[in-house]
């Protein structure tokens, strides 16, 4: 529904970015309590703009992070994750989010989704970086606070009173002579082929938690060979190389207590596990200021990403942590030519952004408002199937 007069005049005044001669609000809608959206026009591009703000304060909302058909690698438009979702709650908004691989659809960086780790990595698996790095991410902890950082996947497991590192979940690292994994069930059925370097497999099953910590039993023999069954429920522990992290893995005997801890670095209280994690790249306002050129240099952005105009998408939230900002810039078209992350990160400063960053952008910006896209997807074929998306939902 439209917004009253009192309301949309009250809108206005608390965004003075939208309230100048160059501004035409296009559309302003409240779409629950807390949760606004408004499209409107600013000429000096021109872009279009599409933006929601949340109050994450409010009670009757939270964010739900989205797999493409709930799986680890596949991709899907994000009006049908939401139509999937709406299956289990009241989905106000959604937006695409990290950057993912065009062929499995499988997203570059960590992904923790309604407090389950669905990927964990030390290194944003991207292809075009210019080198080797953690990309942002943007995650809740346990109170619901928002945070950006370059969070790096923690993850280490303890059998007989011996700490060994996981490396990475259910990502599989070829060429690392020396590694260790955990496969849930997420991963798929089985673990990944590889006869490359010795091999210890334990699998596990679940058997509670204990504060942060998850508790699995060891089940069956310890293989020596890729490829093991994954417990529905469970888990697979899986070493890589000749090294101690082998024989380790290969001590640990059927029956044993398997304690495991997934977090981050750095560290979040009071829980050491998030409730919700999903990538961009790169950040574009920390504390107030503009950081898009220290972008190549902490992320390894690319020039014909960052300072080229392309269709964007973004999030960020305010000083206080209480506002939550989506945005999405359409691009590529006469009505609005898109931003650079510079134009990007002055445009989520002006409208109260404290800290920001850029999700993935270009044909995979979307923005859907009461199941529809509000946007004008740039690709010629329409809105692109992509690999997840971030949704704002009005609690049961």
């Amino acid at each position: 529904m439209r917004i009253g007069l009192a309301l949309f005049t009250t809108f206005l005044l608390a965004n003075p970015l939208v309230a100048t001669a160059q501004n035409d609000t296009v559309v302003a809608r409240e779409l629950s309590r807390g949760v606004v959206y408004r499209q409107f026009v600013d000429k000096t591009g021109p872009f279009v703009v599409h933006l929601v703000r949340v109050n994450l304060r409010e009670p009757t909302v939270e964010l739900r992070a989205m797999r493409a058909h709930d799986a680890l690698r596949t991709r899907e438009r994000t009006t049908d994750m939401v139509r999937r979702l709406q299956q289990k709650a009241a989905v106000l908004v959604a937006v695409n989010a990290d950057f993912f691989n065009l062929q499995t659809g499988e997203n570059e960086n960590n992904q923790v989704i309604d407090g389950e780790w669905w990927k964990g990595v030390k290194n944003t698996d991207s292809p075009y970086d210019t080198y080797d790095n953690a990309h942002v991410q943007f995650g809740l902890d346990a109170r619901r606070r928002p945070l950006i950082d370059r969070f790096l996947f923690d993850g280490r497991v303890w059998a007989h009173g011996v700490m060994t590192p996981i490396i990475t979940l259910n990502f599989h690292q070829l060429g690392n002579p020396e590694n260790v994994v955990l496969y849930t069930s997420r991963f798929g059925a089985t673990t990944p082929g590889d006869t490359t370097r010795p091999i210890a497999e334990a699998a596990m099953l679940r058997a509670g938690t204990r504060g942060d910590t998850v508790l699995y039993v060891r089940r069956g023999a310890v293989r020596d060979s890729s490829g093991s069954p994954i417990p529905v429920g469970g888990a697979v522990l899986a070493a890589y190389g000749a090294g101690s992290r082998l024989k380790e893995v290969q001590s640990m005997v059927d029956g044993d207590t398997v304690k495991i801890l997934l977090a981050t670095l750095p560290r979040l209280s009071p829980s050491a596990s998030p409730t919700l994690i999903i990538g961009g790249w790169p950040r574009i306002l920390r504390n107030g200021e503009v950081v898009v050129a220290e972008a190549p240099v902490q992320e390894g952005t690319i020039s014909r990403n960052a300072e080229a105009r392309h269709t964007r998408t973004a999030i960020g939230f305010s000083r206080d942590s209480s506002t939550l900002y989506l945005l999405a810039v359409d691009g590529r078209q006469e009505a609005s030519v898109g931003m650079t992350l510079a134009e990007l990160a002055a445009l989520m400063r002006r409208l109260g952004a404290w800290n920001a960053m850029n999700f993935d952008g270009g044909g995979s910006t979307t923005m859907v408002v009461g199941g529809a896209v509000v946007n004008k997807p740039s690709d010629a074929t329409g809105e692109r199937e992509i690999g997840n998306a971030l949704a704002v939902v009005k609690r049961p």
